[in-house]
């Protein structure tokens, strides 16, 4: 996949999106929500529901759904932002593993995510429409969306040493690739980038391209941090 294409730009748009609205079905009638989704790494949407939500309620019913995730405008005409819409189905998961992933993302949500009502969905997107700014439109198949199964198994193996590593032993540069002084941990890291979290909010770092392995994401990070540090050092002088 060329990291120019439609289907990593719609995946780089999922994957930073923080809020987004879930379009679900109310015995036929449209009906538009809030959400807060997290990704896996093989780009399954992750949100935490609560069952006394309307749109909890549509899904237990009607699985079926979609979810648009919105960029920044690039001018003052807000359909100049990029943004992705995904279709799928919902489904509740009793996955403690992905429970941890969400909150890494999401680490407020920790205050209610053990309240009773509330259970972790996942959607897995069987399509999608990119909208690359105004009059640019992309329809993509769930099977172009999808990152590489190989790739994305080999980050998810190593996934617990990278981030102990970068955590334990380079603070300093992922202070450097957030921008922003820390404590950072990386809390996530798949084949298109990895988030990083000072306790209280996280930040999506997307890579230059996507990567197929370990290598890969030291490759990348080693070439952010380098970035950044020049940047850095430019804006001093």
């Amino acid at each position: 996949m060329s990291e120019t294409s439609p289907a990593w730009q719609a995946r780089l748009l999922l994957r930073a999106a923080r809020s987004a609205s879930l379009a679900s079905s109310a015995d036929g009638q449209p009906f538009a929500s809030l959400v807060t989704p997290a990704t896996t790494g093989d780009l399954g949407l992750l949100l935490l529901l609560s069952d006394l939500s309307e749109h909890t309620r549509h899904l237990r019913a009607d699985p079926r759904c979609a979810l648009l995730a919105c960029g920044a405008a690039e001018e003052a005409n807000p359909q100049t932002a990029p943004r992705v819409t995904v279709t799928g189905v919902a489904e509740r998961v009793a996955d403690p593993a992905l429970k941890a992933r969400y909150l890494a993302v999401h680490p407020y949500a920790a205050l209610y995510a053990d309240f009773g009502d509330f259970a972790i969905w996942r959607v897995r997107p069987m399509g999608g429409l990119l909208v690359g700014g105004f009059a640019r439109a992309t329809r993509l198949r769930g099977s172009e969306l999808a990152p590489d199964p190989a790739a994305v198994a080999a980050i998810e193996a190593a996934a617990s040493s990278i981030m102990g590593h970068c955590n334990d032993d380079h603070a300093d540069a992922l202070a450097a690739i957030a921008g922003a002084a820390g404590p950072w941990r990386m809390v996530g890291v798949d084949v298109d980038g990895c988030d990083l979290s000072d306790g209280e909010v996280s930040r999506r770092i997307a890579w230059p391209a996507p990567v197929a392995d370990p290598s890969g994401v030291r490759a990348a990070l080693v070439g952010l941090t380098r970035a950044a540090r020049a940047g850095a050092s430019g804006g001093r002088g």
